[in-house]
């Protein structure tokens, strides 16, 4: 392990929490660059770990989820997704969601990718694993603010929606995009 400190690496002079809910926490820091310059009120944006998963089915077809955002105010396609919990490794969170949202389970799993949200202001990552060959074996078991429909698309409808940019959240559109490329379906 490289111990060396980064020559980029900024100095927090201040920290100061203004914001602290399961869900988000956000804090102001003061910080000095290596240039000599200051920020004064830098905000980070403490997420819990995100998780996701590209669930395709036995017989082929992407179990994907539509669901309202409201943030955006726009209804979606999207691919399972959730938070990994305190103590949970993000592998059996994104088991969990997928089980929770859709009722599917099984398959071979693998690690796909871990890319950051948002690296200038958020501390988290996203989480996305690749499961094949998932099945129903249960009904969903939705949170009191969760309301998703599970879809099934076949493999062209979603390089149809990537290609239209039909799929609005980066952190389900990125994992997809890197499907597609490395199975050289674009």
């Amino acid at each position: 392990m490289n111990n060396a400190k980064d020559p980029m690496q900024w100095e927090v002079l201040e920290s100061e929490y203004l914001y602290k809910r399961p869900w988000l926490t956000a804090r102001r820091e003061h910080v000095k660059l290596p240039t000599g310059a200051e920020i004064k009120d830098f905000y980070v944006l403490e997420y819990p770990e995100f998780c996701n998963v590209i669930a395709i089915t036995k017989d082929g077809k992407f179990l994907m989820e539509r669901q309202y955002r409201h943030a955006q105010q726009i209804t979606c396609y999207e691919i399972p997704a959730g938070c990994v919990e305190k103590g949970e490794e993000p592998i059996e969170a994104a088991k969990r969601e997928l089980y929770e949202e859709t009722g599917y389970a099984g398959g071979e799993w693998s690690h796909f990718m871990t890319i950051s949200p948002n690296a200038g202001a958020c501390t988290n990552h996203s989480h996305t694993f690749l499961a094949i060959g998932v099945e129903p074996v249960s009904s969903q078991h939705l949170e009191e603010s969760e309301d998703i429909k599970i879809v099934l698309m076949e493999r062209d409808d979603v390089l149809r929606m990537l290609k239209n940019d039909e799929f609005p959240q980066a952190m389900m559109a990125a994992p997809l995009w890197k499907y597609a490329a490395i199975n050289n379906l674009i």
